[in-house]
C-alpha cells in the first residue's frame, strides 16, 4: 500500500507541471490581437486587412 500511496503523491504533485507545460503551446487569436489596420473577419476566423478610403 505504501508503494501505491507514493505513486499517487508524485502523480499529483506532477499534474500541474504536466498541465501548465500543455497549455502553454496554446495562443488564442481573439479580435483584439488584430494589428493596426486590420480588422477581425468572423466568418474566417482571422484578422483581415482593413481597406481604408
Amino acid at each position: 500500500m505504501n508503494t501505491k500511496l507514493t505513486a499517487a503523491v508524485i502523480a499529483l504533485m506532477l499534474l500541474p507541471s504536466v498541465s501548465m507545460a500543455y497549455c502553454s503551446g496554446h495562443k488564442e487569436i481573439t479580435a483584439s490581437s488584430c494589428k493596426d489596420g486590420m480588422s477581425w473577419d468572423q466568418a474566417k476566423g482571422e484578422c483581415t486587412l482593413t481597406p481604408t478610403t
